[in-house]
């Protein structure tokens, strides 16, 4: 019998290529560095966080049924994440992720996505056969959702009855799918979490501060609206009210997943129990501790 998942964790699952180099780099730059594959994607990134805090989270996602499909999925059950519900097709490739990485923050990647588009609904199939949900008895827990879906499913999704009594909790995956949000801001569905500059192309503005974004992505219909800022001020916002906290100061030598980190220990710290300013605080130093890890040369 299946185990029931503590989370359902939607969107891209797939193979990060990072370039990291500790020297600062310009467009052009050919300098040494290091170059690894990695389990990514957004979805994934905060499942393999959630299960570092003793959460079984499940994907709903599109795999291939080729070698790196296969090594994926292994990869994902040995992390203790469930993969049973992932869609896995003979035609669709398994998606792929490359950044490159320098001193001076993320230079440059492309995400090559396009296997989950073209999966469309097929994903979430398990919410209405029963495996996780019905029409009738829809999934009523977490449920951790990217942009990296198309428009046209998130639509659907932030009015489906199959996740109207779900928990949801929402991350655009970069900034160029920020605006795919909307439908979750005009529904007012869900938790935002977005950076400035996703809360600005959200909001069609530009912000200096993540206190007056998170403000007005309520004001523009938003049910929460988590904005971090880098290392500066972090704002959670209702229409209660607004918190804010600053990050610990540490030395950056990675950024691809820390907006991911930070998502997945602010879920999991509310699911424990903890208020708002134990979880905003929580959050922040799972980031941090991210952003800071060791770079092998």
């Amino acid at each position: 019998m299946t185990t029931r998942p503590d989370i359902l964790c939607i969107g891209s699952v797939l193979w990060d290529v990072i370039g990291r180099t500790r020297l600062h780099m310009q467009p052009g730059a050919d300098v040494p560095g290091r170059i690894e594959r990695l389990p990514g994607g957004v979805a994934l990134n905060i499942a393999v966080t959630l299960t570092r805090f003793g959460l079984r989270p499940a994907l709903l996602s599109s795999v291939g049924r080729d070698t790196e499909g296969d090594a994926l999925v292994a990869t994902c059950e040995a992390l203790g994440i469930q993969t049973e519900f992932l869609y896995r097709s003979e035609d669709l490739p398994t998606d792929r992720y490359m950044a490159i990485e320098g001193a001076n923050g993320l230079v440059a990647a492309i995400a090559d996505a396009h296997s989950l588009e073209a999966a469309g609904a097929k994903v979430l199939r398990p919410l209405e056969d029963g495996a996780l949900g019905t029409e009738a008895k829809p999934w009523r827990g977490l449920v951790a959702l990217d942009g990296n879906l198309t428009v046209a499913l998130l639509e659907e999704i932030a009015h489906a009855q199959s996740f109207a009594g779900a928990d949801l909790r929402i991350a655009p995956a970069s900034p160029g799918k920020a605006e795919r949000l909307l439908p979750f801001l005009r529904a007012g569905h869900g938790t935002l979490y977005v950076n400035l500059e996703e809360a600005g192309l959200l909001c069609q503005d530009r912000f200096d501060d993540a206190e007056t974004a998170a403000g007005t992505l309520i004001g523009r219909g938003a049910a929460r609206a988590i904005v971090t800022n880098g290392g500066q001020l972090c704002c959670d916002a209702t229409a209660d009210g607004l918190l804010t906290a600053l990050p610990p100061k540490v030395l950056v030598t990675r950024v691809t997943g820390a907006g991911d980190s930070f998502m997945a220990a602010h879920i999991a710290a509310e699911r424990d129990g903890a208020d708002r300013p134990a979880a905003l605080a929580r959050a922040l130093s799972a980031a941090a501790a991210h952003v800071s890890g060791d770079l092998a040369e």
